[in-house]
């Protein structure tokens, strides 16, 4: 049997995060990280197209928390304890710097996630803690004399006095969890686009609306941003987060479902107002070749095309009803979505430990003594734009600082 002070389940981000820090805290303590994988850090090599989407500026608690469809109450307490400026401070004390896009994600300056992988692994040389890779967990057994977890693998045995489990989003892992006691939130997929197949956006792919308001009909989720036509139908900001807050809704509705997008975020008798006034302005000219509203060409001649109006229609000759269609395509287009798809490789679930079962000043186990989680393994998720990762971070910070004592 090879004994430690603390052991952590989980070669992640999260994993790893709490290990540095607990070793930083306390460096009597012995740690070790058990990865089942032949490497760790593997969500964190493709996160962000491989540059590492680290965090996001987003510097207000409040605010900060309205990211996380999951999560969103219990985790107010922890921002105020270590959020994106901690991160931030975390990362350039180590040689690090972080840099800020357009959209508030934050990216390593170099654009390669090897340089967050690189600067954990040197931490973690640094501070003597020990990884394991290809150590697959079969069985947690807490001891109560004194109070102490044996831990079991397919080639080891372990034994330590505190335990952090930050296994992600694993099924399996949460079946063992689920034999110590806690009760297991059923996962459901978070993060995904929406199959639609219209003639509308057949054959445009590559079309982004900049911002559209769009309403998933028979709920009251709603969801404002940029919006990307695909070859498989919707995705986007819009579109994440709608999924994100909606991921047990609709996986209830078993994927299938009607969407109203309103593509100018004006409603129903302004547009048709406007509308009025440009057929009066562009007479001459053709509808098909005049886009409106800051609309994409491509996409305004398609929902022309839906309203009825032929291509050779000048807007002088607009008839009534067509003047209404078209202001129902730019204001009240629905959609049919049938399906889902996953959002590249970053595939996120909604479910894991209950979070009424944790004690968020320290993100320890209400049901075992000395047992802690950190990250995806807990049922919190986020939209996309580096808030997991920030919730990884936050979690196994908070952790640590009771672990080290």
């Amino acid at each position: 049997m090879r004994t430690y002070d603390v052991i952590i389940i989980g070669g992640g981000a999260a994993g790893f995060f709490a290990a540095i820090n607990i070793a930083e805290q306390n460096p009597s303590l012995s740690i070790c990280i058990l990865e089942k994988n032949k490497e760790g850090l593997q969500k964190v090599k493709i996160s962000g197209g491989g540059r590492c989407n680290v965090t996001h500026a987003e510097f207000i608690p409040q605010e900060l928390v309205q990211n996380y469809p999951r999560g969103e109450k219990e985790l107010l307490g922890p921002f105020h304890q270590f959020m994106t400026g901690d991160t931030i401070e975390w990362f350039e004390k180590r040689g690090v710097a972080l840099k800020i896009e357009d959209d508030g994600r934050m990216f390593p300056v170099s654009d390669s996630s090897q340089t967050i992988i690189d600067c954990f692994i040197n931490e973690v040389k640094k501070h003597n803690i020990d990884i394991l890779y290809s150590q697959n967990v079969t069985k947690i057994s807490p001891q109560e004399q004194p109070t102490s977890f044996e831990v079991n693998t397919k080639s080891d045995l372990f034994q330590c006095e505190k335990l952090l489990i930050a296994t992600g989003s694993s099924v399996k892992f949460w079946k063992l969890i689920a034999q110590l006691g806690h009760t297991i939130v059923k996962p459901v997929p978070s993060l995904f686009t929406f199959n639609i197949d219209d003639r509308r956006i057949k054959d445009i792919p590559g079309v982004v609306a900049q911002d559209v308001e769009v309403k998933i009909l028979e709920t009251d989720l709603v969801s404002e941003g940029p919006l990307l036509i695909t070859h498989w139908g919707m995705s986007a900001p819009v579109i994440l987060k709608l999924s994100a807050f909606g991921a047990v809704t609709l996986a209830k509705m078993d994927y299938k479902f009607n969407i109203e997008i309103n593509f100018i975020k004006q409603d129903f008798d302004a547009c048709l107002h406007q509308l009025k006034t440009i057929k009066q302005e562009l007479g001459k000219k053709l509808v098909f070749k005049s886009p409106q509203f800051d609309l994409p060409k491509r996409l305004w001649q398609q929902l022309v095309l839906a309203s009825k109006i032929n291509p050779d229609t000048r807007w002088a000759d607009l008839n009534k009803e067509q003047l209404e269609n078209l202001t129902t395509q730019l204001t009240q287009a629905i959609f049919k979505v049938d399906g889902k798809s996953t959002f590249k490789e970053e595939f996120v679930t909604a479910g894991g430990v209950n979070l009424k079962e944790v004690n968020f000043k320290t993100f320890e186990s209400k049901c075992i003594p000395n047992l802690y989680f950190a990250g995806e393994v807990l049922n919190i998720d986020a939209v996309t734009g580096g808030f997991n990762f920030q919730n990884a971070w936050t979690g196994a910070f908070v952790a640590s600082k009771a672990m080290s004592k």
